[in-house]
């Protein structure tokens, strides 16, 4: 068989992340690539990209420049509460939203600049060894990363359990023209009906927006009703042709086992629970994987450490936070004070999007601005 120091099994922000760390960790690494599809290609997703992903991805050696180049910054979020409370604000750091057809094209493509090799091929049969992974029956692997999103081969091969149905949501993401006055605005609406769900419209730069709708999949979720929730929050918008993805949760994330095989991004439940986010998880999960891959046999261990080093308090925060967020008058008061106070606003985003905390500040703020009875 072929060997390789590291096989990565997906192209995506995680994959490309792992193949780029791994190389950085070591130059001479063998590191393979298998994607199923060709790139550039399309995939289901919100496309908002918040500033910490880029700061990681910095880390790996690519500088934002080259993967935003095109697209400009998006400044400003507005947030409406499941009860109608609406507040909008610069962000502290702006976010860009990229099409993953591009993202993943230029992520990828770095990590073959960096060294890695990527092969179109399927991955469907994954054979743990003591001394290598095998994949295929024609690959091994010192160290496999699997990165190959919500429907995993490779978690399926470890056996591990999937999302149950309220730790998993579905969406459904088009494109459509921006909304009236949305330059340089992310939107997202909540709703009482069916929560916890929103819909979203992130602007591309260029006229359009990436729109969609989603919710837990144990609300009994259906095409019908996607389409009804999306066309009930945003009224008017009318997207191209929308397509499905499910969201594995971060509130149903699995142990990482031991040994050589490692899972990042989706195909770990790396998704954020309040807001759906998944690139800044992935491009991180996929640098910690790609990092510790050194370790071989070892590897599955020092992965875990440190992810849960890097993550784990946010996590158990955001875990948190979206069982609080189940109660509407609850979202209510944090968004009252997100509009009285930036630094709360600023501390609701980064536990949405990025790696903040459940801070004390926001839960007083809310605690304030709750309707009296």
């Amino acid at each position: 068989m072929e060997h390789w120091d590291v096989v990565v099994v997906g192209g995506g922000p995680a994959g490309a992340a792992a193949a780029l760390a791994a190389r950085r960790a070591d130059p001479a690494a063998r590191v393979l690539v298998l994607d199923r599809a060709g790139f550039p290609r399309d995939k289901v997703c919100g496309d908002g990209i918040a500033a910490e992903a880029f700061d990681v991805l910095a880390g790996l050696g690519v500088e934002p420049a080259t993967v935003t180049d095109g697209f400009p910054a998006v400044p400003r979020l507005r947030l409406t509460s499941p009860r109608g409370t609406t507040v909008e604000r610069a962000t502290e750091r702006p976010s860009h939203v990229i099409p993953r057809a591009v993202l993943d094209a230029r992520l990828i493509g770095a990590a073959q600049d960096a060294g890695a090799v990527l092969r179109r091929q399927q991955v469907r049969q994954v054979r743990v060894r003591p001394d290598r992974v095998e994949v295929d029956g024609s690959v091994t692997a010192g160290v496999l990363i699997g990165a190959d999103g919500a429907e995993s081969v490779v978690r399926r091969a470890l056996r591990v359990r999937r999302n149950a149905p309220t730790e998993l949501a579905v969406a459904l993401r088009g494109y459509a023209p921006e909304l009236p006055g949305q330059a340089g605005v992310q939107v997202i609406v909540t709703t009482e009906q069916r929560w916890p769900a929103y819909a979203w419209s992130f602007p591309l730069g260029d006229g359009r927006a990436n729109v969609g709708y989603g919710e837990l999949v144990s609300g009994g979720a259906s095409r019908a009703g996607l389409e009804d929730g999306l066309r009930r929050l945003l009224p008017g918008v009318a997207p191209d042709a929308l397509r499905a993805h499910r969201l594995p949760l971060s509130t149903g994330r699995p142990r990482q086992p031991d040994g050589r095989v490692l899972l990042a991004g989706d195909a770990t439940a790396l998704i954020n629970p309040l807001t759906g986010e998944g690139i800044f998880y992935a491009v991180l999960s996929g640098a910690l994987a790609g990092m510790a891959a050194g370790a071989g046999a070892e590897a599955g261990a020092a992965y875990r450490k440190a992810l849960g080093r890097r993550l784990g308090r946010h996590l158990r925060h955001s875990t948190t936070a979206s069982w609080l967020s189940r109660r509407p008058a609850l979202m209510d008061g944090v968004l009252r004070s997100a509009g009285a106070r930036q630094q709360v606003f600023d501390d609701v985003v980064r536990l949405g999007l990025a790696d903040g905390r459940l801070t004390l500040r926001a839960l007083a703020g809310a605690a304030r601005h709750l309707p009296r009875t």
